[in-house]
């Protein structure tokens, strides 16, 4: 039997429904287990951490909003990923750890064999955190490292912190998608990430809805696509002060790059393109 998925959102589970996730978790029948904003007593939620902790082909886990409710729990929880091996993606969006919560995952986080897709948005983080991040973009090809991460909504990160970041995205092996939307970024950081994002040999989607952008950081994104070669195919600029023709121009210029590319995979695989082998699992989609 291929493995499924358990998805609930906004229940308080019984505890004869956590003895069915522990359950299918042991027998590696869940592929994907979604408990967002679930309420579970401290008792159910260590069981199902106990059962992720054993579980073999769960690949994603979603505890966004709330479900890690204390340091406690963040103890847990980073104790079930140390020794589980295949998860892929985690969203934890909308859960109050603060720098010490992420202090006490990132051991957990950083050295996970499988993980290649981290949620930490609207998690109180401040610089601390991005420090520790910043350890899971690895500048070279030692360890895989994330490929798709999402700060949105964590508005303690300052300008130190989010040039540390810039810097790690710039140097990253394997970051392709950046998720920032709704921090209070305005132009300053936006230019850092304008220089990471020229810099960066992976990152394809960079999500800057909402963070205090104006028509000054597009013209630098405009520029930066009209004359350097880049790998970014998706710039999201929506609800900032910035014109629809900028930004109509940016879309553009991207879209034309990305066809050329694709027009070239094309030529040279004889008209055959090999499917990616992962996908993004952006909240966002």
């Amino acid at each position: 039997m291929l493995p499924g998925s358990i998805q609930i959102t906004g229940e308080t589970l019984s505890g004869a429904e956590i003895k069915d996730i522990c359950d299918s978790l042991k027998e590696n029948s869940v592929r994907l287990l979604s408990v967002r904003g679930c309420q579970l007593s401290d008792r159910d939620f260590g069981r199902v951490c106990r059962g992720v902790s054993e579980s073999h082909s769960l690949a994603q886990l979603n505890l966004n909003l709330g479900v890690v409710s204390s340091i406690g729990r963040t103890k847990q929880l980073a104790d079930a990923l140390k020794a589980n091996r295949s998860i892929q993606t985690l969203f934890l969006h909308g859960t109050p750890l603060l720098d010490a919560g992420l202090i006490t995952l990132n051991a957990a986080l950083s050295t996970h064999p499988s993980l290649v897709s981290l949620d930490l948005g609207d998690c109180m983080l401040g610089d601390e955190a991005v420090r520790l991040i910043c350890g899971m973009l690895p500048p070279d090809g030692a360890k895989s490292g994330l490929r798709e991460l999402t700060l949105s909504a964590n508005p303690a990160i300052t300008t130190k912190g989010w040039a540390r970041l810039a810097i790690a995205v710039a140097h990253s092996s394997q970051l392709r998608v950046l998720n920032l939307d709704y921090n209070p970024l305005g132009d300053q950081i936006a230019g850092m990430l304008a220089v990471a994002v020229a810099s960066s040999r992976t990152l394809e989607v960079l999500d800057l809805e909402g963070t205090e952008l104006t028509n000054q950081s597009a013209q630098v994104f405009l520029d930066m696509v009209e004359n350097y070669p880049t790998c970014l195919r998706v710039l999201v600029l929506a609800e900032n002060a910035i014109s629809p023709e900028l930004q109509q121009q940016i879309s553009d210029l991207l879209s034309e790059g990305e066809e050329d590319e694709e027009r070239e995979a094309e030529a040279h695989a004889g008209g055959y393109r090999e499917k990616p082998t992962w996908l993004p699992h952006s909240s966002k989609g």
